[in-house]
């Protein structure tokens, strides 16, 4: 009889992808992190993908509702990159909606994956944000008999656990998943603080496409954008965490600079104020949102990227600057010294204040890295190694489904 090990080398690894966290027609570049690791994984030929990514029950498409009815407008199925793409509604109760999440997550998929096994079937869930997303995918992996991996990110270990509730929940999915990853150290010591063992997390970081990030010609991009002298690049959600706040008012203190901020958001007009009583509305460019494919001329037209997070797991747009060959000022925090670790990568601000923000800044511009020795530095961040890692763990975690799956089959 053929061993599960050979049975699994001699064909694809069946996976399906459960996700609130992925881009759609209506959200372009709503965590594209998360498809892009999908991406490159199934490249590599060893892998065949599904993914099922919920998004909110909203009851009206009238542009009135403005990003709610985006939520409304985005199709039920959609192919993206070859891979398809479901995504039911679930249902989001305000005040409780945290509390009750894995509940209707699970509610609004199970008939999904119900309808995938009829038809083709699959070998795993691979389940991306520990809660909500998480916790849903153990139900419904207990439910249809297949193991579940989960990958932490970011605020689902190291802010969402400050809650009770959830954190109980985190820790039950911890228990029985069959397999943990974690983007950044700093998210497996998270996990280990939530009482996960050291030895159950396994830690793959986010690479970077180099072939769509790569230096392109900084006049050209600077000519088009519109911009002269030294130039900072703030990009990301105008949200609170995002620190964009903190680098505008480090501006008075960077007279020479301006800033262009890539995002939207919230925050904006609070952002838009703020930069008005600085004195500095004239240095900051709001650009609005930006296509994830059209971010390559924003890297090269800029002289550094500014990052002044107050949390990140494994922020990919510091990778994806680099790449371009453009060097970045991040706030000490979380997963970001992980991936600034060298001079010519960039620095880290001394502190997470408008003060640190402007002396990190200078830092770096008075021993500015050539733009080459940035790019190099990012080329250690492919893809590659990440989804050899996958692959590996999604074959263990088969191997030990099955072995166990005889193992109780043989009980009379």
């Amino acid at each position: 009889m053929e061993r599960v090990e050979d049975a699994l080398a001699n064909r694809s690894i069946r996976v399906l992808t459960f996700t609130t966290l992925y881009p759609n027609a209506g959200q372009p570049n709503h965590g594209v992190f998360v498809e892009n690791r999908l991406r490159h994984l199934v490249a590599s030929g060893q892998v065949q993908a599904q993914v099922i990514a919920p998004v909110p029950w909203f009851p009206s498409r009238s542009p009135i509702f403005g990003r709610y009815a985006n939520l409304a407008n985005v199709p039920k199925l959609e192919i993206r990159n070859g891979i398809a793409v479901a995504h039911p509604r679930y249902l989001v109760i305000p005040k409780f909606g945290m509390s009750v999440s894995p509940a209707t997550l699970y509610a609004s998929t199970l008939a999904h994956m119900q309808r995938y096994i009829s038809k083709s079937d699959f070998d795993l869930i691979d389940a991306h944000y520990f809660y909500p997303d998480g916790v849903a995918a153990i139900l419904l992996g207990r439910k249809l008999g297949k193991p579940v991996t989960i990958t932490a990110r970011g605020t689902d270990v190291n802010l969402i656990p400050r809650y009770a509730i959830p954190r109980r929940l985190i820790r039950l999915a911890a228990r029985r998943a069959a397999g943990i990853i974690a983007v950044s150290e700093a998210l497996k010591t998270a996990l280990v603080t939530l009482g996960v063992p050291d030895s159950r997390v396994l830690v793959l970081r986010n690479g970077v496409d180099l072939n769509a990030f790569t230096p392109s010609d900084r006049e050209a991009a600077r000519a088009k954008i519109a911009v002269t002298g030294n130039v900072l690049l703030s990009a990301g959600h105008l949200i609170e965490r995002k620190g964009h706040d903190l680098t505008i008012s480090a501006l008075p203190r960077l007279p020479r600079f301006t800033l262009l901020l890539v995002g939207d958001g919230p925050e904006k007009s609070r952002l838009q104020t703020l930069a008005t009583r600085m004195g500095v509305a004239d240095r900051v460019r709001f650009l609005g949102a930006v296509p994830h494919e059209s971010m390559r001329e924003y890297y090269s037209a800029a002289d550094a990227l500014v990052l002044a997070s107050s949390r990140e797991g494994w922020p990919n747009v510091l990778l994806e600057s680099m790449a371009c060959g453009t060097p970045v000022v991040a706030s000490p925090i979380w997963g970001n010294p992980e991936v600034v670790k060298e001079p010519a990568a960039g620095v880290l601000m001394p502190a997470r204040t408008p003060e640190g923000v402007a002396a990190a800044v200078a830092t770096l511009f008075r021993h500015l890295p050539a733009r080459s020795e940035t790019r190099k530095y990012a080329e250690r961040f492919s893809w590659h190694d990440t989804s050899l890692g996958q692959i590996r763990l999604f074959q263990e975690v088969l191997t030990e489904h099955r072995r166990k799956k005889a193992a109780n089959s043989s009980y009379p």
